[in-house]
């Protein structure tokens, strides 16, 4: 089969087209007919330093094909299944390929109301979203979510996510982004560029934020007492728990992590109509390199994705 590779850490032009063999699907696994795969942050980060492990992997996490083959054990999925997920995060799983396997519960059936492009941009962006906001923020009815960065991959669908939740939801982007967060749901945007929403906010019961830096201090600085902070960016960020205690307010470093029940509920808002995936750039497997060019200028308006 045909899939991206690379022999050594550094900038999009390491990536390479390979063929190699095809994989089989082991106990309790199946093995996947890639129709398409998205192209996250992560991707990016990992070709550079090769993460936590500090060595190149074959990259590829978000995935949505068909069931080819089954191993033993492997359900509930059929062959012919069209399914989506964001198999075995953060361990390297390998989607930009033509074929990648899977254990059967980190994937679930495609929502008809999905291509496969768009589907393959909903597994590890929604997962993280969903993750953050539900399972560690527990967001509700009534309660006020800044999500950062509310345009880009993981933003667009938080701020879905939260409205789904019964939340009123204040995002940041650039200006020209503001009708495309209006139109997910969003209450109140701000342009980042112009304003400090730091100053512009007060009493918020939850802060989404996959950019770092600077603003996880800062959106700590416009929660209620006892809000929380959801900080995405790197490992690096974990600090600021110790400084949300300082403040009486919390803060949580998050890792997405394979999780079926999470794309099932993903899946369910889908096929609701409360949650749809935007997607920017849509791109051939070998072109790989220019999709990472373009992904890590920031400015891309929802999921880059590569058809394979």
């Amino acid at each position: 089969m045909r899939a991206i590779d690379q022999d050594r850490l550094g900038g999009p032009d390491v990536l390479r087209l390979v063929d190699v063999e095809r994989p089989e699907p082991g106990p309790a696994e199946v093995l996947v007919r890639v129709h398409a795969a998205g192209v996250n942050p992560t991707d990016f980060w990992h070709r550079a330093t090769g993460g936590l492990a500090g060595r190149p992997v074959r990259l590829g996490w978000d995935v949505s094909g068909v069931v080819a083959a089954l191993g033993v054990g492997a359900a509930p999925l059929r062959p012919g299944d069209e399914v989506f997920g964001l198999p075995r995060h953060p361990r390297p799983a390998g989607t930009y390929a033509e074929y990648v396997t899977a254990p059967s519960r980190h994937l679930v059936r495609k929502p008809a109301r999905l291509s496969h492009v768009e589907a393959a941009g909903l597994g590890l962006a929604g997962l993280t979203a969903w993750q953050a906001l539900v399972d560690v923020a527990a967001v509700g009815p009534g309660q006020r979510v800044l999500v950062h960065a509310a345009a880009g991959g993981v933003g667009h669908l938080a701020v879905q996510i939260a409205k789904a939740r019964g939340a009123y939801v204040v995002g940041t982007a650039r200006a020209a982004n503001h009708d495309f967060v209006r139109g997910l749901g969003a209450d109140e945007v701000i342009d980042y560029t112009s304003t400090d929403f730091a100053e512009h906010l007060r009493d918020l019961d939850v802060a989404l934020d996959p950019i770092g830096g600077g603003y996880g201090p800062r959106s700590l600085r416009i929660l209620r007492p006892d809000g929380i902070l959801v900080a995405l960016a790197s490992p690096a960020e974990s600090y600021l728990e110790e400084e949300a205690a300082r403040q009486g307010r919390r803060a949580r470093f998050m890792i997405v992590e394979a999780d079926g029940a999470g794309l099932a509920s993903l899946a369910g808002l889908v096929d609701a109509g409360r949650l749809r995936v935007a997607v920017d750039t849509v791109l051939p497997l070998d072109r790989v390199a220019e999709a990472h060019a373009i992904g890590q200028t920031g400015r891309t308006r929802g999921k880059i994705v590569l058809t394979v």
